[in-house]
């Protein structure tokens, strides 16, 4: 029987490949989803808002800079920009682990999640 992190994966996985695109890293988005830890149980937290600006601050500060340790520059709006076009603007529910999959893919920070 599948774990409740793994039904989350699943879940996330066919999310990825109808909005996004086929190739994906199952292994990497895997390592994401658990370094979300329990904040992917909370429905709220689970996702994200590509139209809050507060929002996106946070997951700039929290995951961009001190999660992957890259540096506040406008570098970090322009990835973040390119991964929210992405997934689609007009997509309501970005799942937060993917949005956090994509963002690692984008500054080629995989190494962090191994």
């Amino acid at each position: 029987m599948a774990t409740k992190t793994e039904e989350k994966v699943e879940k996330y996985i066919l999310d990825f490949k109808e909005k996004i695109e086929k190739d994906l890293d199952v292994d990497l988005l895997r390592k994401v989803t658990k370094a979300c830890g329990p904040s992917i149980f909370n429905s709220d937290a689970e996702t994200i808002s590509g139209s809050s600006a507060s929002v996106l601050e946070t997951v700039k500060k929290n995951f961009l800079v001190k999660k992957l340790g890259l540096k506040d520059d406008e570098k970090l709006d322009v990835g973040l920009n390119s991964v929210l076009e992405k997934y689609g603007k007009s997509n309501r529910n970005k799942y937060r682990p993917i949005v956090y999959y994509l963002l690692a893919k984008y500054f080629k920070k995989e190494n962090h999640f191994n």
